[in-house]
């Protein structure tokens, strides 16, 4: 009786396991000895994919960046919507895989899907009547907010103990060690608070750019 074949080694299973790992683990989980123990052959066998470990993390971080929505930039959405439509789907996928941040906040570099994300993002401002500086601005802007947010949660950071806030020390804090049990809505108000007021004072500086126009 012929023995069961194991699953060809692809691309695909390489980065999928490496996720995996980098989501539960952290990224100092990820090995080249690792993964291969993880997908059942030897390591050499990965150097026909990857030549280096920062090249899994990449794609790693690449088959993130490919989660979030960009949708709203191609169904004639305005800007403003579309923009706040993006970042509440790029802020899932970072929160769903939080591990991987560090390395996608270094920016695109060559990775395809966070440059066709970049591309999105500012193809519609210019497209919106944007002058190509302040698109570009607006993306670096988006990206500086959404990365922080996802870097750690507020809410999470402050302790559950009573007794680390007295009150001699801090008195506006009697309150602060509730935070930590209702972390994932205070951060999610956090994150719709400061992207209101982000993109009102965006809808601003527009407004100042069309007048400028109309008055050349």
């Amino acid at each position: 009786m012929a023995r069961p074949r194991k699953p060809l080694l692809s691309t695909d299973r390489i980065v999928e396991t490496a996720r995996v790992l980098v989501d539960s683990e952290g990224l100092p989980a990820v090995s080249t000895r690792r993964l291969a123990a993880e997908l059942g052959v030897s390591g050499p066998s990965l150097y026909n994919h990857f030549r280096t470990k920062d090249e899994i993390l990449e794609a790693v971080a690449d088959s993130v960046s490919a989660q979030v929505d960009l949708s709203m930039f191609e169904d004639g959405r305005e800007w403003r919507t579309a923009l706040h439509d993006w970042a509440v789907s790029y802020r899932a996928a970072l929160r769903d895989h939080p591990n991987i941040v560090p390395v996608l906040a270094t920016g695109p570099g060559r990775r395809p899907a966070g440059l066709r994300l970049a591309d999105a993002v500012y193809g519609a401002m210019v497209d919106a009547g944007w002058p190509p500086a302040q698109a570009t601005s607006i993306g670096a802007l988006m990206r500086y907010f959404i990365m922080g947010s996802a870097l750690g949660s507020f809410a999470g950071g402050f302790v559950d103990d009573e007794s680390a806030y007295d009150p001699t020390d801090y008195p506006h804090l009697g309150q602060a060690h509730l935070l930590a049990e209702q972390q994932e809505k205070i951060d999610e108000r956090a994150f719709e608070t400061g992207l209101t007021a982000l993109l009102d004072g965006l809808v601003q500086q527009y407004e100042q750019v069309k007048r400028t126009v109309r008055g050349r």
